[in-house]
């Protein structure tokens, strides 16, 4: 029996047979040409087969997995159209006199290598994208056929040095019991895809596709990110015991669908999701979630040539406010720059993007592309019970400036005749220490706070989250944190507001004690995550937690923090 330990990508515990999910040779080597425009049109007819495929998957992805996973494809299919990329393969073919393939593979492997270099996770994900695309262009000009998930139809776990967008949307649950992989990470497109289909994932192996072999059988844990191969009676009936366990348990977060977020002594809370389109409401729902505490407006503007109209705005954001009735949705205004690009806004390059053009701080700048995004909410709010949040806020005055924006809108809006709802809420997301520090200011002009602590974290600590050599400082349960998130917290409910988490932290099992005792008011999270949130908060103390936190804050490192939590919930 062989152990082999990865990252626990998607929860869930499957057995079957190892699926060896092998790619063709697609070696090239340079070959010179005589007809560069024959060997031109060759590489546009390997293009245009490759658009009808990918439009394929892309509706196919959308009919499975949702509209925000078939974006994905949407870029793929921008990527084909991109003159930058496509025009260097075809002036390399027509300079150099080769073939296409060798073109193709150059002009990869710069793009690729350069948006690996890059240090932020999004950017590194572009590089997947195009290695994805190109291989499937690569393959049609040798003649050879990429291998196609989707025509498993026996139980399986499929194995791969990496699966793509591509491969991953074409899983069929029904016969794929799971997979695992040589590279990746919870974040990247497998996983969250794995998460989507709700089927175990273990990635980042390094070594399984060498230690399996087609036929072995397996057990994936993606609770704890093992593998066992061949493995012996004694483990095959403890995992089917652990895995009867967590089954149990899901049949029993589902009794709490309907149910409200109380504790052990009576305190509610309310437990909300992150979406990124209408497609994910029926995931809310699903899973008893209580608002939206998070709609990223990003999915909008991506994996398109052109910003979205005022119209295609206001439809999306009326369906998400329709599908969740009275309960509140909080819209995050659009969120661009950093780690997320746009390819049609001329947007600054910048040595740190992060801490640079973006959010709010473009928003501000970019005024008539605010603006419409304002007026599509404002139309929009008569239709349920909306939130409006601003991103990156990190002065007084930027708040009062958005703010501006947003009521002359609505001024204009109200004399046109336009129905307007008054009951609208003006908040922020808390993610620069400099706005959580003073929180007391903040809280007596705004309707409420919205905590992201991915990026809170990585700027109170001065590490990039992305960056293995500095991971270690990655710390959301670092005192200073804690203290942060505490300070916000109470300096909102002075001021009779509320505070609302929509970073990882928010849907963290080992978070949530701390979270709940600081009197957190709101836990946004995956949806999937909702349900077992809520089995854990009805058996905690609103009491007893505030002692836990009144020690953690006096803690001197994250692991004492750690060690008190596993004391105050044991």
């Amino acid at each position: 029996m062989l152990q082999l330990k990865g990252i626990a990508a998607s929860q869930g515990i499957s057995f079957a047979k190892a699926y060896i999910f092998v790619e063709p040779d697609l070696t090239v080597k340079e070959v010179k040409v005589q007809d560069v425009e024959a060997e031109v049109k060759r590489f546009e007819e390997a293009i245009e087969i490759s658009k009808k495929e990918l439009t394929i998957i892309k509706d196919k992805a959308h009919e499975n997995l949702g509209a925000d996973k078939a974006a994905i494809f949407e870029a793929h299919l921008l990527i084909l159209e991109d003159p930058e990329f496509m025009g260097t393969v075809k002036t390399d073919i027509q300079s150099k006199e080769i073939n296409a393939e060798y073109a193709l593979k150059e002009t990869s492997d710069m793009f690729v290598s350069m948006f690996e270099a890059m240090d932020n996770d999004y950017m590194k994900e572009r590089a997947a994208d195009i290695r994805d695309v190109s291989k499937r262009i690569l393959a049609h000009l040798l003649g050879v056929d990429l291998p196609n998930p989707s025509l498993i139809d026996e139980e399986v776990i499929v194995i791969a040095e990496d699966l793509t967008p591509s491969d991953t949307a074409q899983l069929n649950k029904q016969f794929v019991k799971g997979f695992a992989t040589n590279i990746g990470g919870r974040t990247s497109h497998s996983a969250i895809m794995a998460r989507s289909l709700e089927i175990p994932a273990v990635v980042g192996t390094s070594t399984i596709t060498e230690e399996v072999k087609n036929g072995d059988i397996l057990i994936l844990d993606g609770l704890e990110g093992v593998v066992y191969v061949n493995p012996d009676e004694a483990i095959t009936a403890e995992l089917k015991e652990k895995h009867a366990k967590f089954e149990a348990q899901k049949a029993e977060w589902a009794k709490l669908v309907t149910e409200k977020s109380v504790t052990q002594d009576g305190h509610e809370v309310l437990l909300a999701a992150n979406i990124g389109t209408p497609a994910d409401l029926e995931g809310v729902n699903n899973n008893g979630g209580e608002a939206v505490g998070l709609y990223r407006t990003e999915f909008l503007y991506m994996g398109r040539d052109q910003l979205p109209t005022e119209d295609e705005q206001f439809e999306a954001y009326k369906a998400v406010l329709e599908g969740m009735g009275d309960k509140p949705v909080v819209v995050r205004t659009l969120d661009i720059g950093g780690d997320k690009e746009l390819p049609y806004l001329d947007l600054p390059k910048e040595m740190n993007p992060f801490l640079g053009f973006r959010a709010i701080r473009l928003c501000l700048e970019e005024k008539d592309l605010f603006r419409t995004q304002l007026r599509a909410l404002l139309r929009a709010s008569v239709y349920g019970k909306l939130c409006v949040m601003f991103p990156m806020i990190a002065t007084v005055q930027e708040f009062r400036a958005a703010k501006a924006l947003f009521l002359e809108e609505k001024e204009k809006l109200v004399a046109e005749g336009v129905a307007v709802s008054n009951d609208i809420e003006l908040g922020i997301m808390v993610e620069i220490p400099s706005t959580a520090v003073i929180a007391d200011i903040f809280a007596k002009e705004v309707d409420f706070f919205s905590i992201g602590t991915n990026d809170l974290v990585q700027y109170t600590m001065a590490a990039d989250r992305m960056s293995e050599k500095v991971s270690y400082l990655y710390q959301p349960y670092n005192p200073a944190i804690l203290r942060l998130v505490k300070n916000v917290i109470e300096a909102s409910h002075k001021e009779g507001k509320w505070t609302g988490m929509c970073g990882e932290m928010a849907g963290d099992s080992l978070a949530i004690p701390l979270l709940l005792g600081m009197g957190l008011d709101e836990f946004s999270m995956s949806a999937t995550s909702i349900l077992q949130a809520r089995s854990q908060i009805k058996n905690l103390s609103l009491e007893k937690m505030k002692e836990l936190v009144d020690k953690a804050i006096m803690c001197s490192t994250t692991e004492e923090v750690l060690e008190l939590v596993e004391e105050y919930t044991k």
